[in-house]
């Protein structure tokens, strides 16, 4: 008799708005690494061309299931949604530092659409 399966998406972005998503049927009782072990398996046999080397990298990303980070050990259930999150390259506070100061204080906020003449924050 086979073993049970269930169906789980398996999502991964290589790069800025370039996402990829696949079906898998993995046996009941999976976690998250043996999911991502079959759908390399499977792209791979899919796709011939496809760099080995990139797929490996998969494993280095964080994995989440429905936007909450697990570990590589969290079983799976039917219908999970398996995402792999790319490593930041810039820490979003140093960026939106950055992007503040670049607009400067004054054309951004409160003080955007400020009448001349008028009191600072008014």
């Amino acid at each position: 008799m086979a073993e049970p399966t269930i169906l789980v998406v398996l999502c991964w972005s290589l790069g800025p708005r370039h996402v990829q998503e696949q079906s898998l049927q993995v046996p009941e009782g999976s976690t998250v690494k043996t999911a991502l072990d079959l759908a390399m398996a499977q792209w791979l046999s899919n796709q011939p061309s496809a760099d080995a080397t990139t797929l490996a990298s998969l494993q280095f990303h964080q994995p989440g299931i429905w936007g909450k980070k697990v570990p590589w050990t969290q079983p799976v259930r039917a219908d999970d949604r398996i995402e792999l999150y790319r490593p930041l390259k810039v820490d979003p506070k140093v960026a939106r530092r950055q992007r503040f100061k670049r607009q400067g204080k004054g054309r951004t906020g409160l003080f955007a659409n400020r009448k001349s003449g008028s009191a600072a924050g008014y």
